[in-house]
């Protein structure tokens, strides 16, 4: 796997300048001790375990765990394999309807049921598609989840690193919302201020209000296909 590969998942295929997340997103300040105290790793040991016992902290755990598995299996299954595998953990973990509407602000409205149909399955689609030709390798990367943060509307952000070995790794935090008594991912901040959410919401809307709604579905098939076609070409 390319050097940090993996880490410029959120942000590799926005055309749009990075967006910052609302400041209660922001990472928390360091602490004013060394983090080798052992009081110090102590507690961050302890806030892990609790957070990932946290109902929306299962769900992030759950994605990573998949996204390892797959990593670590990245050039048997291939990108097809990949995308399989998955396919019906993204479905199930992440609110992909509401990121398709997010994604495209107030055109959601306007654009009528069949486009809000196909963009939210082209959309699912893309979402798989980014996650299998993104995370094809693996090089001893590891997560972990560090707290869980009730945060604004209802919402929580569970806190996690991604860490390379030898490199600084890089914040993770997941933002999640309630869905039929459960969480869902509903965004995800790369280095607790790039909001995914809203650079497509910056480059979707920008094309919608361009080329219309069909030039953004093409758009975003184009993308699938170049994802296969290239991550195939590399196995």
């Amino acid at each position: 796997m390319p050097k940090l590969r993996s880490l410029a998942l959120l942000a590799s295929l926005a055309l749009a300048p990075a967006a910052r997340a609302p400041a209660e997103s922001a990472a928390a300040p360091a602490a004013a001790v060394s983090p080798a105290d052992p009081a110090v790793q102590a507690d961050a040991a302890a806030m892990a375990a609790a957070a990932e016992k946290d109902p929306a902290g299962k769900v992030v755990a759950r994605l990573h765990e998949t996204l390892l598995g797959v990593m670590k299996e990245a050039k048997t299954l291939g990108y097809e394999g990949r995308y399989e595998r998955l396919k019906p953990v993204i479905h199930d973990l992440f609110d992909l309807p509401y990121m398709a509407e997010k994604s495209v602000g107030r055109h959601w409205k306007e654009a009528g049921e069949p486009n809000q149909r196909a963009l939210v399955e082209t959309f699912s689609r893309f979402t798989v598609a980014n996650f299998a030709g993104r995370f094809d390798g693996y090089s001893g990367q590891s997560f972990r989840t560090l707290e869980v943060e009730t945060s604004t509307h209802g919402t929580v952000l569970v806190r996690t690193r991604l860490d390379e070995p030898n490199e600084e790794g890089v914040a993770l935090d997941y933002r999640l919302r309630q869905v039929d008594g459960g969480w869902r991912v509903v965004d995800i901040y790369l280095n607790g201020t790039v909001s995914e959410l809203a650079l497509r919401r910056s480059e979707y809307s920008a094309l919608v209000q361009r080329e219309g709604f069909d030039a953004l579905l093409k758009k975003l098939d184009e993308k699938i296909r170049d994802l296969a076609q290239t991550r195939a070409t590399q196995s």
